[in-house]
């Protein structure tokens, strides 16, 4: 099959020749429709931060050449051990390697809904998961303040739909350029952070989902509710051995002697939290945000432009 590989961190990536994965009894083979990137593709093919190099596979070189991690396809074929899903079922979900022909997910993928796209598809589930799941450590309460720290991006536009469908009231925070994106995505209020520090604001939040990564937690405190929590998801590229886990380390730190819960967390993979993407995808509850959609050939583009940041929503690569 054809993939999308890179041999050594920084690239270059090159579409190539690989072998088909393997299908175990316990597994789905997936025909790639289409997949989409995030933020973390970028990393494992930097190799950056250096520190995070272990859980990318290898210190010096990658342990695998693939890279990508969503998709939305076609059900070729199952184990002998599969029963929720058949050939030709139309499906979306997360498995390294996805930047290819062809993945073999185990409990990672869900049926997709008949009114989305693969396009649309393939940009869900990362970033959806990555919401979802911050939301629910955030303890979010129907009627409770929430503010979005980076609302733009793919994990953003995803996280002010999932908190407006459990009552909350919502408060984005992006550029200039993003502001009615963010008001039609279904944000109360919307914060520029080109003309004001929401740090500086009166406004109190009872959730602070930080994607950004663009305060420290000090200045975040001082719009904090006393009982708030303050969910770390993402931060800056500082340094190229540290990166986001500096910023992390420091909230972390700073929050030690407070009342404020501050969480950090991990975005795994489940069929209960997939399932739960589709029902909204099909209600129209949760609405794909795609800035651009890229042919297999021009995957390193996509990638390049992914690096450098200031994408809204999501990019897509068909195959």
């Amino acid at each position: 099959m054809k993939a999308a590989v890179r041999e050594r961190y920084g690239g270059p990536v090159e579409i190539k020749d690989v072998d088909m994965p393997a299908l175990d009894d316990d597994r789905v083979l997936v025909r790639v429709r289409a997949t989409s990137l995030n933020r973390g593709d970028v990393l494992a093919l930097t190799g950056r931060p250096v520190l995070a190099r272990p859980m990318m596979g290898g210190i010096r070189r990658p342990k695998s050449p693939l890279l990508g991690g969503d998709f939305a396809g076609v059900v070729e074929a199952v184990g002998a051990d599969v029963t929720e899903f058949k050939p030709g079922d139309e499906v979306f979900g997360g498995k390294t390697g996805a930047f290819a022909e062809y993945v073999t997910p185990k409990d990672s993928l869900a049926l997709k809904p008949a009114n989305v796209s693969f396009e649309e598809a393939s940009a869900v589930p990362v970033a959806a998961l990555t919401a979802l799941q911050a939301i629910r450590k955030g303890e979010l309460e129907p009627g409770q303040r929430v503010l979005v720290n980076g609302a733009s991006g793919g994990v953003g536009t995803f996280a002010i739909q999932i908190a407006k469908s459990r009552g909350a009231d919502v408060t984005a925070v992006c550029s200039t350029r993003n502001v009615d994106q963010s008001r039609e995505l279904g944000a109360d209020r919307v914060v520029d952070y080109t003309k004001t520090d929401f740090t500086r604001e009166r406004e109190r939040y009872d959730v602070l989902l930080d994607v950004a990564g663009s305060k420290s937690f000090r200045a975040c405190k001082r719009v904090l509710q006393p009982d708030a929590r303050f969910v770390v998801i993402g931060g800056p590229m500082n340094t190229p051995v540290v990166g986001p886990l500096g910023h992390i380390a420091a909230v972390k730190l700073s929050s030690l002697a407070g009342s404020r819960k501050t969480v950090f967390y991990v975005t795994r993979f489940n069929r209960e939290d997939m399932d739960a993407l589709r029902d909204m995808l099909e209600s129209g509850t949760l609405r794909p945000v795609v800035d651009e959609v890229y042919g297999f050939e021009d995957i390193g583009a996509a990638l390049r432009r992914m690096g450098a940041g200031h994408v809204s929503g999501k990019l897509v690569v068909t195959l």
